[in-house]
């Protein structure tokens, strides 16, 4: 197949896998924005933790809260859990990988704070050990999932909520991740400023 053909294939793939998203997921991303909002309206915040592109997610979902993300506004608490170099690479060295992030939801979380917790896969095993944490500390779960949603299909409790993208290959579910976390922050910005 010559590469032009190559690159409409991804695109094509990538807008059906959108489309198919949309249909499947409007409802449960509109909950979670919902979710998110209320926290943020309860003096709560955001925490967002995931492994190398939904480490990337994480932080872009925390940066869009923290500074701004399509209207100017006060800055939003959110927190990734992905970025403090010293603290992950301790509690690494320390007790394990696993645990970078659950260590630190019970340092910072509270119950009225939510846990965004980002896998591809739904396998991460230090992602499902921060949502037993985050639920330990009495806290709402949004996760961002795909395939078959992994084994953090089997760990979430009444109120969280699973994004679960209707695709198999990493990189379309990916695609779809980062337009639910554009998704979530203009529903957030909506609740918050109202419709612009």
């Amino acid at each position: 197949m010559d590469p032009v053909t190559r690159v409409r294939d991804h695109f094509a793939e990538s807008i059906a896998t959108k489309e198919a998203a949309a249909e499947q997921l409007a409802e449960s991303i509109a909950a979670a924005g919902q979710v998110m909002s209320d926290a943020l309206l309860d003096d709560g915040k955001i925490l967002s933790c995931g492994n190398g592109g939904s480490a990337a997610d994480a932080q872009h979902f925390s940066s869009e809260l923290l500074n701004r993300f399509e209207r100017e506004r006060p800055g939003l608490p959110a927190i990734a859990l992905t970025t403090d170099s010293s603290t992950l690479t301790s509690i690494s060295n320390d007790y394990a990988y696993e645990e970078i992030f659950s260590k630190q939801v019970r340092a910072l979380g509270k119950s009225q704070d939510v846990l965004l917790g980002i896998s591809t896969s739904g396998n991460s095993e230090n992602v499902i050990r921060a949502i037993a944490a985050a639920h330990e500390r009495g806290m709402n779960v949004i996760a961002l999932t795909g395939r078959d949603g992994g084994r953090m299909a089997d760990v979430f409790e009444p109120g969280d909520i699973e994004i679960r993208v209707p695709a198999t290959r990493t990189a379309r579910i990916q695609e779809v991740h980062l337009v639910v976390i554009h998704c979530l922050c203009d529903l957030i910005d909506t609740a918050l400023l109202g419709e612009q």
